[in-house]
């Protein structure tokens, strides 16, 4: 019986073992065979946690919106009993000794932490050994790539990541994960390896967004009715990157799929902003690792990898004032925006430039998700379109904090339908 309810959505796999018709020990059973079944060709796993099924046996009595959902948790988030490696091998191998708040919080709703996910060096462009499960040639992204692998290719049901550029969406994007991340602040990021305090966050990955909705009204503790998106401001990525050719036929699909959802679109027509906003992502992001990686490299530069050491050596030339002068346009810039959205717009565009590109020696640009970051909005990830080779192409939706629930209400609505359209082509 655990054997079908392991792939069956958050909400029925909770209901199921809070109702008794399977437990929680046997659930997550069926996720570690699935996990071994996979982990030879997706490589997305670090460590898996030996006292998991410990950790399912009810140590509270009542239902539980998690009860028995098993999750995995990027590598640079602490789980007790298990190192914390930030994809390196620099740091110490031994046990995180307790959990971070954000894995805390998943075991008090009842979760199950079958294990450590694969991140890139220190959250930056150095892969690890993940694979994309939809093409095992291409690659998953990163930095949150064995969250975002392990997801898409649906041996758990959720994973923790984290984003600093853009370390969730693009994974998620590239392996068909629905993604969410926090706003800025909104969520505790102790316990986590970070690379920029101005712009670390917190993110979730699971298959669908009708999950991502169910996980963050529990995480989030929040019941409140979303209010409807009655605008898109349609974005085509501001001549940041390329866009490919599906994902520009996906883009272009956008106004009809948003129609039949009842949402009127517009141009975003911000340009000039939004390349600002990139750029001064790249000169706050660049300072602030070099103050907190700094002694790391000063000890052990010849172990970082080159990309890692030109980040911090590029941000040892950012001057304060710099920083603080990028920093100081970005809350001129995120007043503009959310004056132009109002209490009724989002934004929606591409979450990567298209399909995941071939190879696995890097894991794409993260360009398309600068801005927001920088900016500290929400960001949800919508699955379900395909590109190229029928790879996985993403679409987020962007908003201003307190659109959380906005944002995922229309990403639930869309996403079927995003399911069931052609392959894109140019």
């Amino acid at each position: 019986m655990s054997a079908e309810y392991w792939t069956r959505s958050i909400g029925e796999q909770a209901a199921a073992v809070n109702g008794g018709t399977v437990s929680a020990e046997a659930l997550a059973t069926s996720v570690r065979s699935e996990i071994n079944r996979r982990e030879s060709d997706l490589a997305a796993w670090v460590s898996l946690s030996e006292t998991y099924l410990d950790d399912a046996r009810p140590t509270s009595t009542g239902p539980r919106p998690l009860h028995g959902i098993s999750v995995g948790v990027k590598d640079l988030i602490d789980v007790a009993g298990l190192p914390t490696r930030a994809g390196s091998t620099v740091t110490a191998p031994s046990p995180a000794q307790a959990d971070a708040p954000c894995v805390s919080r998943l075991r008090e709703l009842g979760a199950i932490v079958q294990g450590k996910t694969v991140t890139t060096e220190f959250g930056y462009f150095a892969p690890g050994p993940t694979r994309n499960p939809h093409d095992l040639t291409h690659t998953p992204g990163g930095s949150s790539s064995g969250s975002a692998a392990a997801v898409g290719a649906g041996t758990v049901a959720i994973a923790l990541g984290t984003q600093t550029a853009g370390s969730l969406t693009r994974p998620a994007s590239y392996c068909g994960a629905a993604g969410f991340v926090f706003a800025h602040g909104a969520a505790d990021v102790a316990g986590i390896t970070g690379l920029s305090e101005s712009l670390d966050s917190l993110g979730i990955l699971t298959r669908t967004v009708d999950d991502l909705r169910y996980v963050y009204a529990a995480f989030a503790d929040t019941s409140s009715t979303p209010k409807r998106a009655a605008r898109a401001l349609l974005w085509n990525g501001s001549g940041l990157h390329d866009i490919e050719p599906s994902m520009a036929a996906l883009l272009a699909a956008m106004p009809s799929v948003l129609a039949d959802a009842g949402v009127v679109t517009d141009d975003l027509s911000w340009d000039d902003h939004i390349r600002t906003l990139a750029g001064d992502h790249a000169t706050v992001m660049a300072h602030e690792a070099a103050h907190t990686l700094g002694a790391i490299y000063d000890t052990y530069a010849a172990e970082l990898s080159a990309p890692l050491r030109t980040l911090v050596e590029t941000g040892r030339s950012v001057s304060s004032e710099d920083s603080a002068a990028a920093l100081y346009r970005r809350e001129l810039s995120s007043a503009l925006l959310e004056d132009k959205l109002g209490d009724d717009a989002i934004i929606v565009g591409p979450a990567a430039p298209g399909p995941a590109p071939l190879g696995l020696d890097a894991t794409g640009s993260p360009i398309l998700s600068r801005p927001w970051q920088l900016l500290g909005f929400p960001v949800v990830v919508v699955p379900g379109a395909r590109g190229t080779g029928g790879l996985p192409i993403g679409i987020q939706l962007v908003g201003p904090p307190g659109a959380e629930m906005t944002l995922l209400d229309l990403g639930s609505r869309i996403e079927s339908v995003l399911r069931a359209l052609p392959v894109q082509s140019a």
